[in-house]
């Protein structure tokens, strides 16, 4: 039996309330100095089942922080000029703040063409080029939600990850490569390593800090992690259990758990800070526009 218990484990659906906490009260700050209330609109084409989970949770959350929601559905054989008037519409629309384009989007549309309408102001993914440019120069930009989640999770059990060895498992626009470019500005070490990479194990292994987010189950085995390593394990793979049932697992062997120092499991690790991220950046979008201080989030 694996122990399990050896590895700190990193809540995220705690350190995700905290965050919602926050945001909650700045949302309350901004009302009553300011009379203003931060929006979020979401693009929805088609009718993934995946999108429509996300799209009902965001809702939620905006509901209990207190953000106006939006949600603009297309069908799915809308056509690019219609889903970017729509788009330019709520660049125009002066109650949002922020403005999310639901992933995937159906086959036929050029996913990077429609993030690229968006405003880089609202642009609360992070997703736009010209954040995408920020992040990396080190400028003020917005920040996708998902690697700004995992680095709020790593504050949780690093002071300061200056000096440290981190090696990224996946180059992903959405993922591994901004992650990348908070580690260097937070003066980690960064690889970032990939489907190509040689001598992936080793690589690994060597890491103080081991980002997997390569979308394969189970891939990293306990003999891919430095003892004592943090690891944060950004997979969501839905697989089919000995028992039958399907389950979400990582892309982090459970093994694993008993070689690192601690680590986030999935369910309930990365996965609930996407949401409270993105709240977040609605909230410093809003504040920026209008030439306000950022908040304390």
């Amino acid at each position: 039996m694996h122990r399990m218990s050896e590895a700190k484990i990193i809540d995220g659906q705690a350190v995700a309330a905290r965050l919602r906490e926050a945001v909650a009260a700045a949302v309350e700050t901004l009302s009553e100095s300011h009379h203003l209330t931060p929006g979020l609109a979401a693009v929805i084409v088609g009718d993934d089942p995946a999108s429509q989970i996300y799209v009902r949770s965001k809702a939620r959350a905006c509901v209990a922080t207190g953000l106006a929601s939006f949600e603009h559905r297309l069908p799915a054989d809308a056509s690019e000029a219609a889903v970017i008037a729509q788009i330019e519409e709520l660049n125009r629309d002066e109650r949002v703040d922020g403005i999310l384009v639901q992933l995937p989007l159906p086959a036929g549309l050029d996913a990077q063409r429609m993030l690229s309408a968006v405003d880089p102001q609202k642009d609360v993914d992070g997703f736009h080029a010209l954040n995408v440019g920020r992040l990396w120069s080190r400028q003020p930009c917005l920040v996708p939600c998902t690697p700004q989640g995992c680095l709020i999770l790593l504050r949780t059990v690093h002071d300061s990850v200056a000096g440290a060895e981190a090696v990224v498992l996946g180059r992903s626009q959405i993922v591994g490569r901004p992650l990348a470019a908070l580690l260097l500005a937070a003066d980690c070490t960064v690889t970032i390593s990939h489907s190509k990479t040689r001598e992936l194990k080793d690589i690994a292994r060597r890491a103080d800090i081991l980002i997997a987010a390569i979308g394969e189950p189970q891939m990293v085995k306990a003999d891919w992690v430095k003892p004592g390593a943090t690891v944060i394990d950004v997979g969501t793979n839905r697989i089919v259990g000995a028992d039958g049932k399907a389950k979400l697992v990582g892309d982090v062997d459970a093994a694993a758990y008993a070689a690192a120092g601690a680590i986030t499991p999935v369910p309930g690790g990365v996965g609930p800070m996407t949401i409270a991220c993105l709240l977040r950046n609605t909230v410093i979008a809003a504040c920026r526009r209008r030439g306000l201080p950022d908040p304390a989030l």
